[in-house]
């Protein structure tokens, strides 16, 4: 028996049907007459229209509840449109470079160079990790905190001239260009159709579906999480850890103890005071941590976000490139070489300062406390963000 309808259209008309009937997010105008044959043949295996991964209801530990999603909540289809943006090379003026060219899944996804390269030229501070970006009470974004909010960020990088080149400015594209552009390719038009209802592109679309993405980008299937899910507090001894990285636990949770010459003679190092556990996001308040060297070397005291501290290493314990805005070591005990003793700099954080009884800070860091400082913060790091397909290259 012979159909009017085509394999792709009645592909379609399932693939609606049952994200109506499960996700209330996704717009109803959406025709069911939509199909997504320029989707498969653009990405083929890599995308089941089907079965779309799933980005809205990952578990979340239920001792996480830091949240800056605000009312761009993760739907399936919009964290799907947001991946295809997040890789695609064609939301930089020569087709050289995606976000995903700076922010690398194999490196949680951060970058390995001090500067990432861009359409002409390179970036002005180290690509910042995006591992748990969600999971954070500070909402501005960049090391400097220019961008209000993750969905403003998303479209900055595209309309700078150095990175992605449309600026509209210095010879370059505008945005305007960049959405005509995508509204050429075919794979957009359903998928926006998908998401908005139609296959209008604005940036304010382009913005939610990028933030959705990289929100839905979490990591906790660490040794840590493992620990923390049966130890009930932050504070007790993990089970499953080693006494050197309880050891290096306590160090990071406790307060210092100071003579009154600013030396630490006990207690801990005083680290989540500013990176908070259990999502080791930067408490907001926080000013610069005294690295304040830049690319061209006019000192940057700007800096009074960072990333979360989970992930700094991969499974294997390998650094996932430089620290600090401005990547001055790969070499984490260099880190701890630094928070020993601080020089005093413009808007330096009054805790990193002076010790509690005056004088100058001196953590007074002995070997065995850096090793196992390092082993703890080598626990925070877990392993499927860097494999899983969901959050892969799609081009590939």
């Amino acid at each position: 028996m012979n159909s009017p309808f085509s394999f792709t259209s009645l592909l379609a008309v399932a693939f609606i049907f049952s994200l109506f009937s499960c996700d209330s997010n996704i717009q109803e105008e959406v025709s069911p007459d939509i199909t997504f044959d320029n989707v498969m043949t653009a990405f083929g295996d890599n995308i089941d229209m089907l079965n779309l991964p799933n980005y809205a209801n990952q578990d979340i530990p239920a001792y996480i509840d830091k949240d800056n999603t605000s009312d761009n909540e993760i739907t399936d289809a919009g964290a799907l449109l947001g991946r295809v943006l997040f890789y695609d090379t064609k939301l930089s003026s020569d087709n050289t470079i995606s976000c995903a060219s700076c922010h690398h899944q194999s490196l949680a996804f951060g970058d390995d160079a001090v500067a990432s390269t861009g359409v002409n030229g390179s970036t002005g501070r180290h690509a910042m990790r995006l591992i748990n970006a969600r999971f954070s009470d500070e909402e501005d974004f960049f090391w400097d905190e220019r961008a209000d909010n993750l969905e403003e960020q998303t479209t900055m990088p595209i309309q700078d001239h150095f990175e992605m080149g449309f600026s509209g400015q210095n010879g370059d594209p505008d945005l305007d260009s960049l959405i005509n552009r995508l509204s050429q390719q075919e794979y957009y038009n359903e998928l926006f159709t998908l998401v908005y209802g139609d296959g209008l592109i604005t940036e304010e679309r382009m913005q939610n579906a990028l933030a959705q993405f990289i929100r839905s980008i979490v990591s906790f299937d660490s040794k840590y999480d493992i620990g923390r899910a049966s130890a009930g507090n932050n504070n007790a001894a993990f089970s499953n850890f080693s006494d050197l990285e309880n050891e290096g636990k306590r160090l990071f949770m406790q307060r210092p103890d100071f003579n009154r010459q600013g030396v630490r003679v006990g207690g801990g190092l005083d680290c989540n005071t500013c990176h908070r556990a259990p999502e080791f996001d930067i408490d907001p308040n926080s000013r610069n941590n005294g690295i304040t060297g830049s690319f061209d070397g006019t000192p940057d005291t700007d800096v009074t976000r960072s990333p979360t501290l989970r992930d700094l290493f991969n499974t294997e314990g390998v650094v996932n490139g430089p620290f600090m805005h401005n990547g001055f070591s790969s070499n984490f005990d260099d880190v701890l070489n630094h928070y020993e003793s601080i020089a005093p700099t413009n808007n330096l954080d009054r805790r990193l300062a002076r010790g509690r009884m005056g004088g100058t800070r001196d953590l007074n860091i002995s070997n065995q406390e850096r090793e196992a400082i390092t082993a703890f913060v080598k626990t925070l790091s877990g392993s499927n963000a860097y494999t899983d397909p969901k959050w892969s290259d799609p081009f590939r």
